[in-house]
């Protein structure tokens, strides 16, 4: 009776597979702080112009104010979760 049982929930349980495998959602907060562009690189800004600008020369928020491309050891951490 019990392998009887187990037989058939076994049985329910293959036919409900998937043949694709689940897909990850991507993490928005990431896709809102970076950029690809077209040639595959990922862009980013810089840290450190949100306060604190009274000691910091014009030069160096104006560099702050830019966008940077990410470090090539960071690339593969972002791919996974976008």
């Amino acid at each position: 009776m019990g392998f009887q049982i187990l037989s058939v929930l076994k049985n329910i349980s293959i036919q409900r597979k998937d043949k694709t495998m689940p897909k990850r959602k991507p993490n928005k907060s990431l896709l809102k702080r970076f950029r690809i562009t077209k040639n595959g690189k990922i862009l980013r800004r810089r840290a450190g112009k949100s306060h604190i600008l009274a000691k910091k020369n014009r030069k160096r928020k104006r560099r702050l104010g830019q966008v940077t491309t990410v470090a090539k050891s960071e690339i593969r951490k972002i791919q996974e979760l976008m």
